[in-house]
């Protein structure tokens, strides 16, 4: 009997991947399941979420298209999910959507919403989504570029060595 992404994804430890990345790979050559996995992105249970938006991530590096399908409900997700989890896995595939720039506003409003986020490691993905963002959209790069000095003066040491590399990458890009 084949098992449903869901039981791949369960389990009690949020400080483990679990199955994440066979289900990651298991996507890569089945591209039809991606759906069943980002609805385990609204699963009751917060280790099947985090696992599911884990294994999304890892697929959509590679398969960015794959999100285009669910650019509503992931946005919808993004301003609202509290958990440190999700939010550090959306800031890292939000931008690889094709938004228009009411959808990039509304997703940099969120990403800049995360950088108070008690999470390190939710503020530095929020730093990287809001460089991303700032990328497809040369308006976006001034404020961004701002928040990136901030965080190299006052950030965690991972913000500060995320911050570096990004500000080089903005900065270079400049018009």
């Amino acid at each position: 009997m084949k098992k449903k992404l869901a039981d791949l994804l369960k389990g009690s430890d949020r400080r483990s991947i679990g199955r994440a990345n066979q289900v990651a790979a298991t996507i890569e050559n089945n591209p039809r399941l991606f759906s069943e996995l980002i609805s385990n992105l609204w699963s009751d249970d917060p280790v099947t979420r985090m696992r599911a938006a884990d294994g999304a991530e890892k697929v959509s590096r590679d398969k960015p298209q794959l999100l285009r399908s669910h650019k509503r409900e992931l946005l919808g997700l993004l301003a609202e999910t509290q958990q440190q989890e999700l939010r550090w896995h959306l800031a890292a595939m939000i931008p690889r959507l094709e938004l228009t720039p009411a959808e990039r506003a509304k997703a940099a409003d969120a990403l800049e919403g995360f950088l108070d986020d008690r999470s390190s490691i939710v503020r530095t993905f929020a730093l990287q989504g809001l460089a991303d963002l700032a990328t497809q959209d040369p308006r976006m790069r001034e404020g961004v570029i701002e928040k990136l000095r901030e965080a190299t003066r006052n950030g965690t040491p991972a913000m500060k060595a995320r911050s570096r590399k990004l500000l080089s990458k903005l900065e270079h890009k400049r018009d």
